[in-house]
């Protein structure tokens, strides 16, 4: 037996950021979004669109929040802006996962209670929780299409999950015309989290025949695709081609989770400051190494995605493709010493996205 469920409304297309307005259906909102969006004019472009609806504009997101820049936000955004009921998120997967947690309404409004169910785990309870209209400026977090929200905290050399029912975003609107200028490294960082994501749904204890499906359409096309988009920049067809794959991957990972690839990203982000989406991927070819043999249908979809008839052949094909993008496959590039890296894999196996992956290590 196996289900599968997505509730977010899906808006996608060149020019889909108009709808934004029918979305909201007249309420108020608040904009949370990324420092150089002003300059982008991407800030102004959602003005226009609203008009007084527009209550107030969030535009400090830096890249992986950090509960400690966190706290005072959230809490001026409960005091001053209790009954604005709708955040937009525009940006990346920093900009969504911050809106993620300034929507959750504690019963105190205080962080505090929400850092302890990050730490302790648990449901809020029901509330003035804001609805979160998603609108990604980039293509490979999936986050738009998600409940989690990844926050960081830096001091405690940790990191937190956020998963709430009132955290799916309502809505998701994907316009390629908003990642047209996306600089390279944020590109390819982007596309190779998308991979990951959708390889880490395949290789997964929870996966089911809708994320499978969704999740090798994903990585054949990001394959296709990724390496092209970084030759033409420009090109708005890649891009949407792209923003695509990003989107079928998050919709398939948002049912099973990542897996071991992602566990042991976390620490290496963390101790290494290796961005997420580099983190996340270089170990990609050893994880399919280790997934190959461990059930036929997962072999035999791995195998049709890299047009392979055999496991070292896979093998080969992912590993030259992360090379002709300039990603190094070994950990000690990253600055990962071979014993450390062992102790690393063997404590990311043991996590709660490790436990997702189809081969438990012993």
């Amino acid at each position: 037996m196996w289900t599968y469920h997505n509730p977010v409304r899906i808006t996608a297309g060149a020019g889909s950021l108009q709808q934004l307005p029918a979305l909201l259906a007249g309420r108020r909102c608040l904009l949370v979004t990324f420092p150089e969006a002003r300059s982008l004019g991407l800030v102004q472009r959602v003005q226009t669109l609203l008009g007084a609806q527009l209550q107030a504009v969030v535009d400090c997101v830096q890249p992986n929040p950090d509960v400690q820049w966190l706290a005072p936000l959230y809490e001026r955004v409960q005091r001053d802006h209790a009954d604005v009921p709708c955040i937009v998120a525009l940006g990346g997967g920093s900009a969504i996962d911050c809106a993620k947690a300034l929507l959750c309404a504690t019963p105190s409004r205080g962080f505090a209670e929400l850092l302890a169910l990050l730490e302790q785990g648990g449901q809020l309870p029901a509330g003035p929780h804001k609805a979160l209209i998603a609108i990604p400026t980039t293509a490979g977090t999936g986050s738009e299409v998600t409940p989690w929200a990844t926050l960081w905290d830096q001091a405690a050399g940790r990191k937190h999950s956020l998963h709430q029912d009132c955290t799916w975003p309502e809505a998701a609107i994907i316009d390629a015309e908003l990642m047209a200028s996306l600089p390279a490294g944020a590109t390819l960082a982007a596309g190779l989290d998308a991979l990951s994501h959708a390889l880490e749904s395949i290789w997964n204890v929870h996966r089911n025949p809708v994320s499978m499906a969704l999740a090798v359409q994903s990585a054949r096309r990001t394959l296709a695709t990724l390496p092209q988009l970084m030759q033409q920049p420009g090109s708005l067809a890649l891009r949407a081609d792209m923003a695509r794959a990003a989107l079928l991957a998050g919709l398939a990972f948002s049912n099973t989770k990542t897996a071991l690839a992602h566990s042991l990203s976390y620490d290496i982000t963390l101790r290494h400051g290796v961005p997420h989406g580099l983190a996340c991927s270089f170990s990609l070819p050893l994880v399919l190494e280790m997934a190959m043999g461990a059930d036929a249908e997962v072999d035999a979809a791995l195998l049709s995605i890299f047009g392979a008839a055999s496991a070292g052949a896979a093998l080969d094909a992912l590993r030259g493709w992360l090379h002709q993008l300039g990603v190094a496959t070994d950990p000690a590039h990253y600055g990962v010493a071979p014993a450390d890296w062992s102790a690393m894999l063997h404590k990311a196996a043991t996590g709660p996205r490790g436990r997702n992956f189809i081969r438990q290590l012993a």
